[in-house]
């Protein structure tokens, strides 16, 4: 995952986030997110940059989110710090939840609402995966460093909506299942799972001595004596 930080620093919801505008700033800088959102943008635009522009911009009074994802690319970039409160799904899950917006492809054609035309689904379906692959990696990454679970942390906007905790939006399932792409936010949980627990935990590892022994012999009977309470006690030969 290439990650870029590009902070959409000129948008009011970053502003508002500097000067902490009210609690719900304060208390979202302070503790972090409780939850990660997953939405798609709605419209057959594929480049990340677009929509980072467009957002850094101190008339752009309407939304921001955390990042958003390249579908071109994959890459990810972060417009938001983490820990900023967002005005990503219209209600109160931009007080507990990061939002993170996946780019379209430029291979579909919306025509009303919700509703799309594939122009080329070889291409689009190539432009979904990269995307889908990026946010796992980055979901993955976000659970790991604020110790969430991927399974009750994550949703969509659509799910957010069920919940009554944003808009009633249908993004990103009505893109996944507008493309026929194999996706849904409960295999794209697991996909998570799968990743964060084969992401190496950072930080310091500690270990407990119990003895230390220039006569080999010695060594391997205390070893024997430790390991009927501790089986996995190991004998480690250091050199001087």
């Amino acid at each position: 995952m290439e990650l870029i930080e590009s902070f959409i620093t000129n948008n009011p919801c970053y502003q508002a986030n500097l000067r902490r505008a009210d609690s719900r700033y304060a208390v979202f800088q302070t503790r972090g997110p409780l939850g990660l959102m997953l939405h798609s943008v709605g419209c057959a635009q594929p480049r990340a940059e677009v929509f980072r522009k467009k957002w850094d911009n101190a008339a752009y009074d309407r939304a921001s989110v955390h990042a958003v994802i390249d579908a071109n690319s994959g890459t990810v970039f972060q417009t938001l710090p983490w820990n900023f409160r967002a005005w990503h799904c219209g209600g109160s899950g931009n007080d507990t939840h990061v939002g993170v917006e996946l780019c379209e492809s430029a291979a579909i054609r919306y025509d009303t609402g919700a509703n799309f035309t594939v122009l080329d689904r070889k291409t689009a379906l190539a432009d979904c995966a990269r995307t889908y692959q990026a946010a796992v990696e980055l979901f993955a990454f976000l659970c790991g460093k604020y110790g969430l679970d991927p399974k009750s942390a994550i949703c969509s906007h659509r799910e957010g909506g069920k919940r009554g905790i944003a808009s009633g939006h249908v993004d990103p399932e009505h893109y996944w299942t507008g493309l026929g792409a194999p996706y849904s936010m409960e295999g794209f949980r697991s996909d998570v799972a799968k990743a964060l627990a084969a992401t190496p935990q950072a930080g310091p590892l500690y270990r407990v001595q119990v003895g230390a022994f220039r006569n080999r012999a010695y060594a391997e009977a205390y070893l024997r004596q430790v390991q009927t309470h501790f089986p996995e006690a190991f004998l480690k030969t250091e050199t001087s």
